[in-house]
């Protein structure tokens, strides 16, 4: 995998240094990275007040590159939030406002961006991993009645469609990753790896590449309320919206997961905790997550970011993979 040297260079600048070896390690930190690296981890950093306290690379190096994977899909929520603030949209209009195809069908007609994002819509789920193209997404059949929670890669193409004409219809350019980085991730200084394109534009639900530390960089910006020089560059109340639960689903907010007891997820055979007591004890922890156990860990109570990526995305879209456990996990870093 090529590493972008300017990239890690300006990623490291950023970051507070780790500490130095002579210090004695945090045992607990090791338990978490023995535990992660016995599960095909590649990467493990954990952030503090935008401190690095711990890094560890058992199959890759600082600056490499991973896939996302459905952890792309959180960058959706944020983009929302900023749009909100820009004017664009809101998070209650009809989809169908943008999207005229879908006016003359009293289904469609009914959906908004706010259940398009919360996967309530009726919008399809779609192939997981194998998303259509924006217009094909957004022609699709709608797989049923809203307000049932469909995890799958559609919604998410079906909102790269609406930002596209947004942009479109304000005299903008409509590439939609040039947009998020020039109004998010450039001001957030976070960079990124390759993000797959289809028919020319970003592949949102599962696309993007990035490093452990501009990973943990953007839970940070998130976490911090999405402020640059003090002041929130996204709408406070939509970016709150991100990180509430959604009657269709108590663990999942608008594109964030939300570890706690209920949690519908995504599929039968997915890691994601959702039992009383498999997370007993744990304090509030929003997430990004994808398919190999790719893990962006917010815990807002101790101002913690925790970055987990791992090798393996195919075995576990195929049912193999680890015996992951985000709990288990999370004690290890925690306790």
């Amino acid at each position: 995998m090529q590493i972008d040297r300017r990239s890690v260079l300006a990623g490291a600048a950023a970051l507070v240094a780790a500490p130095a070896s002579g210090r004695a390690q945090s045992p607990d930190y090791s338990a978490a990275a023995a535990y992660s690296a016995g599960r095909r981890g590649a990467s493990l950093l954990v952030m503090q007040g935008g401190r690095v306290l711990f890094e560890d690379y058992p199959r890759s190096s600082a600056g490499a590159t991973h896939e996302l994977a459905s952890g792309t899909k959180s960058f959706c929520g944020i983009l929302a939030a900023a749009m909100v603030q820009d004017g664009l949209l809101s998070l209650d209009e009809p989809c169908a406002d943008t999207l005229g195809e879908w006016r003359d069908d009293p289904v469609r007609r009914g959906a908004t961006i706010r259940t398009l994002l919360s996967l309530s819509s009726g919008v399809g789920g779609g192939s997981i991993g194998r998303p259509g193209t924006y217009a094909a997404s957004v022609a699709q059949p709608f797989a049923g009645a809203p307000g049932v929670f469909r995890y799958g890669p559609a919604p998410f193409q079906v909102f790269g469609e609406i930002v596209r004409r947004k942009l479109s219809a304000a005299g903008r350019p409509d590439d939609v990753l040039t947009f998020m980085e020039e109004r998010l991730l450039g001001p957030a200084g976070v960079s990124h790896g390759p993000w797959r394109r289809q028919a020319g534009q970003p592949n949102m639900p599962s696309g993007a590449q990035f490093d452990a530390r501009n990973w943990a960089r953007f839970g940070a910006f998130v976490q911090g309320g999405c402020r640059v020089d003090g002041q929130a560059i996204v709408d406070p109340a939509a970016l709150a919206d991100c990180f509430r639960p959604t009657p269709a689903n108590p663990g999942y907010g608008l594109t964030w997961w939300l570890l706690r007891p209920g949690l519908v997820p995504p599929s039968p055979r997915s890691p994601i905790d959702s039992s009383v007591s498999a997370l007993a004890g744990l304090p509030t922890v929003n997430m990004a997550a994808g398919a190999g156990d790719q893990r962006l860990y917010l815990i807002p109570d101790r101002d913690l970011v925790i970055v987990r990526q791992a090798d393996g995305i195919l075995a576990r879209l195929a049912g193999g993979g680890t015996d992951w456990s985000d709990a288990a996990f999370l004690r290890l870093v925690l306790s």
